[in-house]
């Protein structure tokens, strides 16, 4: 088990040297770290596991015997959290941030592995029919939180926020 847990750690890192992901982001193996922070683990069938506990508290909980799956979840996690820290490093305002934040995770899974890059390519496009993006909800956001510190009623402030900043 420990040489399979190696093997796995030795194919982490080398995937994540080709996206520069820092080795905060990267999963523990064979132990949990907690504060929700993935490890992997492996039985003595080589059956891989993608585990995240949370203060103690099991929340998720992956299994599969192949060892490119589980690459896939470590990294589709890997690539949202550094899309996420790209983002808030180079948002734009009037943009909804999911336009940044989707481009730099399709663009990080496609360095490693184009198929992975397709699959979230497509992922994201069912999440954008659910709920499109929403250019202006930043500005709202901010507009509202003005609007609750001169104590109108949250009826009010969603009336004059998307008054202001529409819909499109």
């Amino acid at each position: 088990m420990q040489q399979t847990l190696q093997k796995v750690r030795n194919s982490v890192e080398e995937l994540a040297t080709k996206i520069n992901a820092p080795a905060e982001s990267l999963p523990t193996y064979g132990r949990s770290r907690d504060f929700a922070h993935p490890h992997i683990e492996v039985d003595e069938d080589g059956l891989y596991y993608y585990v995240v506990v949370e203060r103690g508290v099991e929340l998720e909980r992956k299994v599969t015997p192949n060892l490119n799956e589980l690459l896939h979840w470590i990294f589709k996690n890997v690539s949202f959290t550094m899309a996420c820290h790209f983002e808030f490093q180079n948002r734009i305002e009037d943009k909804d941030f999911r336009r940044i934040l989707f481009s730099k995770q399709e663009e990080l899974l496609g360095i490693l592995n184009k198929t992975w890059r397709e699959e979230q390519i497509e992922e994201h496009h069912q999440i954008l029919k659910r709920n499109p993006f929403d250019d202006a909800s930043l500005l709202r956001s901010t507009y509202c939180r003005e609007l609750r510190g001169k104590g109108l009623s949250e009826e009010e402030i969603d009336f004059l926020a998307y008054k202001k900043y529409p819909k499109k």
